[in-house]
């Protein structure tokens, strides 16, 4: 038998091939008849559901509604975690610090926090005490969910009638969830949250503990925080005690605690309380024979009248004494007496100060907000001015605004320059010509350029090109690299809010706050050591036993050379007795210092220091609105010199490091003679040192006192040769404002 011819390789490879290709046209071909049939019915049952008319309508709609519905779940979610982000495992706990302040000789100055006392219900309080606060703060407090939109619907028509704020639209949850959780701050970011926590607390906890801690908690004007405290500080009794006269008074303090206070404006707090009584009326909680008695017979609050508390001041380090507490600085101890650095009468002298510069002039530049801080070198708070007015506003704005420094920034890009090149020296030579980053140009105030000059005059003349053209020497070429290294210099003297990396940046383009400002300069005048801003010298518990000390627990680092501090010194002086802060000089006393103005005159400061203090002034407008024309070298500059003249008064100066002293080692012009018979008593030893501090704050006073009743000096606006080349730039890209 003939063996069969064996199938050559290729035949075999084409007949599968062919095999495949005509299986894959099968299937297709099959799969596509499957698809079309399918189709055919899906159509066919889609027929069904058809819908026209009226039921066309609603179903469109309940789609629509649908889809939105899911989408804004999803933004809602988004905008709730960073609010629930607040709140923690321990976060009631937090809250129930009780801190007694004291300032620095050993005065008790106000309290803060709540300890939380079981034993004082809500049962114990009168029952038309919490009737009068839920009819003016929320009368449909035990029927909403944390947020009322009823409520507010009412209080927008209330205000739109009235032309102004009559009512206000928060619950009484959305103003627990801000004291609890929250800051003042005015902003749409804050409202957000607050409504999230105040659905959260909503299902945390019932309506009477809600109640409680708002009553608790809520800022009663005079330093009392609750109706506990409100009660025993406006009538000297228990809350327990208060009469319907008084508990109508209290309730009307939690609108405007200021505005309304009794030991301010009584006549004032009567038309509020009677208002309250009216509104309880309305409520159904009383009848009109009921109140009768109440508002014939108004409260008399006891005699507060000259009484007054720093409450930017203590806000503020209460929250420093809770993020210690956070750190486990005080072991488990909840009741705390803290020793501050508070001076009270330089406190109350720069409130006074920078009040009478707004009340002067501020029309005239239009200027309705200031703030200040004044710190010793170390870092330690002696003053804070958050604003005008606490009971008006309690957003802190010196310490929470942030606010752009304009060329008071400058500094941090000089030291890195000087930290980067040893070679740059206060006299080396730069040259003010235009410089371009891309499409920005940054132009000098008066819109021209001066050629070359020593570095000291660049900055005293506060030139916009010099700091630029140090960004990129800085980098090496590179501006971003540069304005990295100035970041990172920044954030090593102080400034604690993250700066957004922009080519205007080396020029002020960055937010920064007052007491940053204060805290990164104190480390030129203490020898470049880094100096935090603290209010807690010494705490001790509830046993009176010291559990902590700022001197011994908190380390210094050295930030800068003394190379770097002592060019930055002279120079920084000579903006002072040469540049645009020659209304910060002191006599007798070297300061050194920089002015800062931002574009459009939104921002204006002047941050300065001697060898003994640092202090930060800023003007500006809480809605971000121009100012008319003000410069650094105007009124803060002028604010800064008065606030420090007075807090320099019988101090032994120290000089600033690489500056020589000018003249007496005390202040030597305008001294008073209490300050003379002083000064004497103190070097004979007959005096303490304690001893001497008073009786020249007296003198200081009598100072002051003189200086009221003398006419005022309208400071010029119109020429202010000094503030003129403040670095304001005109003609350069706005800066981006927040």
């Amino acid at each position: 038998m003939r063996p069969q011819p064996r199938t050559p390789f290729r035949t075999k490879i084409k007949r599968a091939a062919l095999a495949f290709d005509a299986w894959l046209n099968t299937t297709l071909y099959q799969g596509g008849q499957r698809l079309a049939r399918g189709w055919e019915a899906y159509s066919d049952w889609a027929k069904c559901l058809r819908f026209r008319g009226a039921p066309r309508v609603i179903l469109d709609l309940t789609s629509e509604a649908t889809t939105l519905g899911l989408a804004g779940g999803v933004v809602m979610l988004a905008l709730a975690l960073p609010a629930f982000r607040e709140t923690e495992e321990d976060w009631l706990k937090t809250q129930d610090l009780a801190v007694t302040f004291l300032d620095r000789y050993g005065q008790e100055v106000g309290r803060r926090g709540i300890r939380l006392d079981d034993s004082y219900r809500l049962e114990d309080f009168p029952d038309y005490l919490v009737k009068a606060a839920l009819a003016t703060e929320d009368r449909r407090f035990y029927e909403h969910w944390g947020i009322d939109p009823i409520g507010t619907f009412r209080a927008l028509l209330v205000n739109a009638q009235g032309g102004g704020v009559v009512q206000g639209g928060s619950s009484i949850t959305q103003q627990l969830a801000k004291n609890l959780f929250l800051t003042n701050e005015r902003s749409l970011e804050r409202k957000i949250k607050e409504a999230f926590l105040a659905v959260w607390l909503e299902f945390h906890l019932t309506k009477d503990q809600i109640l409680k801690l708002y009553l608790d908690r809520a800022y009663m004007g005079g330093g009392a925080h609750g109706v506990v405290a409100a009660a025993d500080y406006y009538f000297g009794k228990s809350a327990k005690d208060v009469t319907l006269a008084e508990a109508a008074m209290l309730a009307g303090l939690f609108k405007a605690p200021t505005k309304y206070a009794p030991h301010i404006n009584l006549p004032a707090a009567r038309a509020r309380a009677a208002d309250v009584l009216h509104n309880m009326v309305e409520a159904g909680f009383l009848t009109e024979g009921q109140i009768q008695t109440a508002l014939r017979n108004p409260a008399t609050p006891v005699n507060r009248s000259r009484e007054t508390t720093p409450d930017f001041y203590l806000d503020w380090a209460f929250e420093q004494v809770k993020q210690l507490a956070a750190q486990k600085k005080f072991g488990n101890d909840r009741v705390l007496t803290v020793k501050t650095p508070l001076d009270t009468a330089l406190q109350a002298h720069a409130e006074e100060v920078l009040e009478t510069m707004l009340r002067q002039h501020g029309r005239e530049y239009r200027a309705g907000q200031g703030a200040m801080v004044v710190m010793d070198v170390d870092g330690a708070v002696r003053a804070i001015v958050g604003g005008r007015d606490y009971g008006q506003s309690q957003f802190n704005r010196a310490t929470d605004a942030l606010r752009q420094p304009g060329s008071s920034f400058k500094p941090f890009v000089y030291a890195t320059a000087l930290t980067v090149d040893p070679k740059l020296t206060p006299s080396s030579t730069v040259v003010d010509k235009p410089i371009c980053l891309g499409n920005w140009c940054p132009q000098n105030y008066g819109r021209s350029f001066s050629g070359s000059m020593p570095l000291v005059s660049a900055l005293a003349r506060s030139i916009n090109s010099i700091p630029v053209w140090m960004s990129l020497q800085i980098g090496k070429g590179n501006a971003k690299a540069g304005r990295a290294r100035i970041i990172e210099m920044a954030g090593k003297m102080g400034l604690t809010h993250p700066l957004a990396d922009s080519s205007s940046l080396p020029i002020g383009a960055a937010e920064v706050t007052v007491i940053d400002m204060a805290s990164s300069y104190a480390v030129f005048a203490n020898g470049g050591r880094k100096a935090p801003p603290y209010a807690a010298w010494e705490v001790r518990n509830s046993q009176g036993e010291v559990i902590y000390r700022h001197s011994t627990d908190t380390p210094q680092p050295q930030v800068l050379e003394p190379r770097v501090v002592n060019a930055m010194n002279f120079m920084l002086n000579k903006v002072v007795e040469e540049g645009t802060g020659k209304r910060a000089a002191l006599d007798g006393i070297r300061v050194a210092g920089k002015t800062g103005t931002t574009n459009g005159y939104r921002d204006a400061w002047f941050v300065g220091y001697t060898g003994n203090l640092v202090a930060s002034v800023w003007y500006g407008n809480d809605d971000h609105s121009p100012m008319n024309n003000m410069t650094g070298g105007t009124l803060p500059a002028m604010t800064w010199q008065q606030v420090m003249s007075f807090a320099h008064q019988n101090l032994e100066i120290r000089p600033i490091p690489g500056l020589e002293p000018v003249g007496s080692p005390k202040v030597a012009a305008n001294r008073s003679p209490q300050d003379e018979a002083a000064q004497q008593a103190y070097l004979a030893g007959t005096l303490s040192r304690r001893s001497y501090e008073v009786l020249g704050t007296i003198g200081a006073l009598f100072q002051s006192a003189a200086a009221r009743s003398a006419p005022a000096q309208k400071p010029s606006t119109a020429l202010a040769p000094d503030a003129a080349s403040d670095g304001a730039p005109r003609s350069s890209r706005r800066f981006a404002m927040p």
